[in-house]
């Protein structure tokens, strides 16, 4: 635990890192996932542009912006567990 989230690092090296709203939903910033991407056993170095594009691509159904630069998933998206 750090401050306002949490970072999580998996035995092979993956790193999730996420921070919290006051209602404890789990958010996350485009420096978290490059990070994660960067961690992958095969590591993915994405732009910001590419990070901007994917996460746009992702905004409504399953991302939602909680405030500016700070996603998280959407409440309906079937991925939400």
């Amino acid at each position: 635990m750090h401050g306002a989230g949490c970072l999580l690092t998996s035995p092979d090296g993956v790193e999730v890192d996420v921070d919290f709203t006051a209602d404890g939903t789990e958010i996350f910033d485009l420096w978290r996932l490059g990070r994660y991407a960067e961690s992958l056993p095969s590591p993915a170095v994405p732009s910001g542009d590419a990070l901007r594009s994917a996460v746009g691509a992702l905004a409504g159904p399953v991302l939602t912006e909680v405030r500016p630069g700070w996603f998280a998933v959407s409440p309906a998206s079937p991925d939400r567990h």
